[in-house]
């Protein structure tokens, strides 16, 4: 099954992950972006590098609201004063959270309902990559814990508010590499057994409903 699913993997990615993007790109319309952000508001995990520093920049930009969601206090703050500084928009707010502790990502999404009235986009990004097996407080895998369950919590908790503004999204960040990662329904947490190490284990999670 291996050898299936990564020829699978191979066939799908040369479709659809060089040639077809080239030429997808070419229907691209520059003028799509130039929208106006202001008076919507989008919570960003894992804002404070990466893919998630780059999507806070580029909506406080365009006026958005920013509610960063982060793990390291120090980093966010250095970030913040980044965003802020070369957006001039300085509604970035930085909330700190360690997504690989479920029973904290429910609190936080409680206490983020009590104080906030709407919330027009949820942008899921932040993930981890741990190598060896470590528990959180709860006795959960890290991994499945961070890239899988506290984003279900995180998600599943901030609905209700999503729902009270216009048009709600909520946004993922996932990895092509699940296609060659077989899903093991009755083990997540790779608990016993074989664990999953480096990249395998995101794309592991990420192909969990």
């Amino acid at each position: 099954m291996s050898l299936y699913r990564n020829l699978m993997w191979f066939l799908k990615g040369i479709k659809e992950y060089t040639r077809s993007v080239h030429l997808a790109s070419r229907g691209f319309v520059v003028e799509d972006l130039v929208v106006s952000a202001v008076g919507r508001s989008f919570m960003i995990t894992g804002a404070n590098s990466g893919i998630g520093k780059e999507t806070a920049m580029a909506i406080a930009k365009k006026g958005g609201t920013i509610h960063m969601v982060c793990r390291n206090k120090d980093k966010a703050e250095v970030a913040r004063a980044e965003i802020i500084r070369e957006s001039g928009n300085p509604e970035v707010h930085v909330h700190i959270l360690d997504m690989s502790e479920s029973s904290q990502v429910w609190e936080f999404a409680e206490n983020f309902k009590r104080q906030y009235p709407s919330l027009n986009v949820l942008i899921n990004n932040a993930g981890c990559i741990v190598n060896k097996r470590e528990m959180n407080s709860n006795g959960l895998e890290k991994n499945f814990a961070t890239n899988t369950l506290g984003v279900y919590i995180l998600t599943q908790s901030l609905i209700p508010l999503l729902l009270k503004s216009r048009g709600p999204r909520v946004i993922t960040v996932s990895s092509g590499g699940m296609l060659v990662q077989r899903l093991r329904p009755h083990n997540l947490q790779s608990l016993g057994g074989h664990f999953f190490k480096g990249k395998d284990k995101p794309a592991h999670t990420h192909k969990t409903p």
